[in-house]
């Protein structure tokens, strides 16, 4: 009789990843070596932001994917902040769009040209203020729009309206320690939070109130984080009583771990990945070399290593793609963008697949850019899951939406005060531009038909082109005829 070891069947067993040559990376970046655990990086189908040392105040620097190779001294940064930048994240609705927190209290949203910068941006769209110490922590709802929460070290978390600038939310009494982060579940109804106390909590931010609890879910005194995954549960890495880094399962009451998995001894912290699509969770730890990655599925134990990809030098920081952004053809499953001291390395994680055609299995419909509820219909108790698009097409963008500055009389009202040139991030999809604000619509109106008079002539100059063009080759092969036959 004899026994044959029995391997558990995944697609995603033979992942491996991949950097990419190194005319591809963007080299001379001086990251920011301020000592806090976020990501330090973000990335969307259209611009990396990467946040950079800068004196006098706090930076990143935002390129667009194709402009690779050396990076020039002098390539203006966002600068507005007046303290070191601590975290960034992409608007996901809106890919010019990206919000900072930083160590001088405010929490500041950014409009990026379509181009990328030609000149230092410092002039925010809009500023929010209502944090009394550093926020380390930006990230934004992920089906309303303009939604965005905010969590400093003055261990309080606001939500936000950014299209009018209103603090909606204050939730100051739930947490007694630093938050290590936050995270949103699926649809935006609750976010998790991994805080100093060694706790994990589940929280309503429109009731504001604690929906569960999980006290020392990681013994150690290191840091922790916890993200939503796409089913409800909940996953955290941390640090066990031994200073061994720990990877958990928790089911959404938070009660007992569903699986506890130990790694090694290292002390950075452990950033985890989730790719909502493939259930596959991507492990970086700072000042780790190497990548791990483990599939979550719906039986015991749970947790299933995959693989690990390692390469020589350590990671300052990490930034993921966007599943929209990735390469269909290539059968690329998730890209990420590795900080090193004084360069970004993109690496490419890959299914090898023998097929060119399109593969239905690795790619389900995807979360798009287009928001699934304003961010009225929110507070208001609404819940939506995100908007998905197929990536069968090789995924086309949409246009980008307008931003158009919001006429609220900011005096008149009790929120925090805010630039005058709070905005909307607003509602019709055409090309981003920044409208000033006038006593009435007439000068909008205007030039909205200036504009279009100008389209119709270029209409008018086309087609007696294309006419002339058709008369022309009418002729030549008249001509053509003529010679062919002998006549001419």
């Amino acid at each position: 009789m004899s026994f044959r070891k029995v391997v558990r069947q995944s697609k995603f067993r033979h992942v491996f990843g991949q950097p990419v040559k190194n005319d591809q990376c963007y080299e001379d970046i001086r990251v920011s070596r301020v000592t806090w655990d976020s990501t330090f990086c973000a990335v969307n189908p259209k611009f990396l932001a990467v946040i950079v040392e800068a004196s006098g105040g706090g930076a990143f620097l935002v390129l667009p994917l194709s402009k690779t190779g050396r990076i020039d001294k002098a390539y203006p940064t966002v600068c507005g902040h007046t303290g070191p930048v601590l975290d960034i994240d992409w608007c996901p609705h809106n890919d010019e769009v990206i919000a900072s927190g930083s160590e001088d209290c405010t929490v500041m949203v950014w409009q990026i040209p379509e181009n990328g910068l030609a000149s230092p941006l410092t002039e925010p769209v809009v500023v929010l203020e209502g944090h009394t110490k550093r926020v380390g922590i930006v990230t934004w709802h992920p089906t309303a729009r303009n939604v965005l929460l905010s969590a400093g070290c003055d261990n309080v978390v606001l939500v936000w309206n950014v299209g009018t600038a209103e603090e909606l939310y204050r939730l100051d009494g739930l947490h007694p320690d630093l938050i290590y982060n936050v995270s949103w579940n699926h649809n935006g109804s609750l976010f998790c939070s991994a805080c100093k106390d060694k706790s994990v909590r589940i929280i309503d931010p429109r009731r504001g109130t604690l929906v569960a609890e999980r006290e020392r879910a990681h013994e150690g005194a290191r840091p922790m984080r916890a993200i939503f995954l796409a089913d409800g549960k909940v996953f955290t890495t941390g640090f066990s009583r031994m200073s061994e880094r720990q990877l958990a399962l928790w089911d959404p009451n938070l009660e007992e771990p569903m699986a506890l998995q130990e790694l090694d001894s290292s002390n950075g912290a452990l950033l985890p990945f989730y790719d909502p699509d493939t259930s596959v969770v991507y492990v970086c730890g700072k000042g780790d070399s190497s990548i791990r990655y483990f599939e979550i599925t719906d039986e015991p134990p749970y947790i299933h290593f995959l693989n690990t990809f390692t390469s020589k030098e350590p990671q300052r920081g990490m930034g993921s793609m966007p599943k929209r952004g990735l390469e269909v053809s290539k059968c690329e499953i998730a890209r990420f963008y590795k900080l090193h001291e004084r360069k970004c390395e993109p690496i490419v994680m890959t299914v090898p697949r023998k097929s060119d055609l399109f593969q239905d299995d690795l790619y389900p419909d995807t979360a798009g850019p287009e928001a699934a509820l304003e961010a009225e219909e929110w507070v208001s108790g609404r819940d939506a899951n995100p908007i998905l698009i197929s990536l069968r097409e090789a995924y086309v963008p949409s246009k980008q939406r307008d931003l158009k500055v919001s006429r609220r009389n900011v005096l008149s009202d009790s929120r925090p005060a805010v630039a005058p040139s709070s905005a909307r991030l607003g509602a019709s999809t055409s090309a981003v531009a920044t409208h000033t604000t006038t006593p009435s619509g007439s000068l909008a109106g205007a030039g909205e038909a200036g504009k279009l008079e100008e389209v119709m002539q270029e209409l008018r100059a086309l087609r007696a082109l294309v006419k002339e063009q058709g008369e022309r080759i009418g002729r030549l092969e008249e001509q053509l005829g003529r010679v062919e036959n002998g006549d001419a």
